[in-house]
């Protein structure tokens, strides 16, 4: 069949709209018709190549839409079911099996191979292949041919033009404080980085009862958003030290501290303000490959620091996603407060937009 999809073919170039060739679904595999997906910076990176998907490719990989056909082998989704995509995983190596799908044993391949297992693709521009299944999804298309065990089936009255994100973005940022972190009630938190996951994570923390949420921020529109959804404090990055400013609003340093800047100086800002027993963790992808901090050993032995990476929050979509819904229908996790939605077309000033500021979480939408 026929899709329109935002094709990424050169490094840093525009998307272009275009027509595509979808072939059939597997035994295994459901097409869904893409309703909205969000806008994500790894899509930016890897449009720039920053991280390696083969181009030509459809990326987007926070989709949501309606099954229209399932694989022979499919039931665990019907057709006329709204899902959310979540990102690839095998869910048969031990990663996945003790539930941690986003250290599956194939995750770079399954999510940016740009292809199915077997290196097939299901896009092509005539003949030429086109790079696709981008995070198991390619959801910058009118429609997508998915894995059947990576959608979650959401609740019929859920806002589905808005519930795409979930599977990345917001999720990491929820997952990080709740998951990895596990912020408990009463504790402190810093977030640097008041974009859609550092904003996804102030939710998050007071969803969890922090006593005190920091956000760091150079923009005045995200430090005001931050404290709109559940900060209480915010500080400005320009205006001097982070860990000085922190220090005036929590002298004895903070419990958590999470990083989605993937900026060296605001991680090592972020250890130097953690108390006794802190936790500090990183889900920002750094500009470059080789970034790396540098700590002192003995400041982490002396007060029982703990470090650590985060992928996707360390969450698995098919039990987290159903969680943030649920909050979210409660008024505890408002993450519609962060979207702005403009057409599949207008990709590229969405891009430029989120960029620049003028919004917080760009969601493409079909229709």
């Amino acid at each position: 069949m026929e899709v329109q999809a935002a094709v990424a073919r050169t490094p840093g170039g525009d998307f272009t709209l275009e027509r595509l060739t979808l072939s059939d679904i597997r035994a295994d595999e459901v097409r869904v018709r893409i309703v909205a997906t969000g806008l994500c910076h790894t899509d930016i990176v890897v449009r720039d190549q920053l991280l390696p998907t083969p181009l030509p490719a459809v990326l987007g990989h926070e989709g949501a839409g309606i099954i229209e056909a399932i694989g022979a082998d499919v039931t665990s989704v019907a057709v006329g079911d709204p899902v959310v995509l979540g990102f690839a995983a095998c869910r048969e190596c031990p990663q996945c099996l003790a539930g941690e799908p986003a250290y599956c044993r194939d995750f770079a391949a399954l999510n940016f191979g740009g292809c199915r297992a077997d290196r097939s693709t299901c896009l092509h521009d005539g003949s030429a292949p086109v790079s696709s299944h981008f995070f198991g999804q390619s959801s910058f298309a009118t429609y997508a041919i998915v894995a059947a065990r990576n959608v979650v089936k959401v609740p019929a009255d859920a806002p589905l033009d808005l519930l795409g994100p979930l599977g990345c973005g917001i999720m990491t940022g929820a997952g990080a404080v709740m998951k990895a972190l596990k912020l408990q009630e009463g504790e402190t938190i810093l977030i640097t980085g008041g974009g859609p996951v550092g904003l996804s994570a102030v939710m998050a923390a007071r969803a969890s009862g922090a006593s005190a949420i920091i956000v760091a921020d150079p923009l005045e529109s995200r430090r005001a958003m931050a404290l709109d959804l559940g900060a209480t404090h915010v500080i400005d990055v320009t205006a001097g030290d982070i860990a000085e400013q922190l220090r005036a609003i929590v002298p004895p340093g903070v419990h958590c501290v999470l990083d989605t800047s993937g900026a060296v100086p605001a991680i090592e800002a972020g250890v130097a303000v953690l108390g006794p027993l802190g936790r500090l963790a990183i889900v920002g992808v750094p500009k470059a490959p080789d970034a790396a901090i540098s700590l002192n050993i003995l400041h982490l032995l002396s007060l029982g620091i703990s470090v650590c990476g985060v992928t996707e929050g360390n969450a698995d979509p098919q039990t987290f996603l159903p969680e943030l819904i649920a909050l979210n229908a409660q008024g505890l996790f408002p993450f519609e407060k962060l979207m702005t939605r403009y057409r599949l077309a207008d990709i590229n000033q969405a891009i430029t937009d989120q960029h620049e500021g003028r919004c917080v979480k760009a969601v493409l939408t079909m229709a």
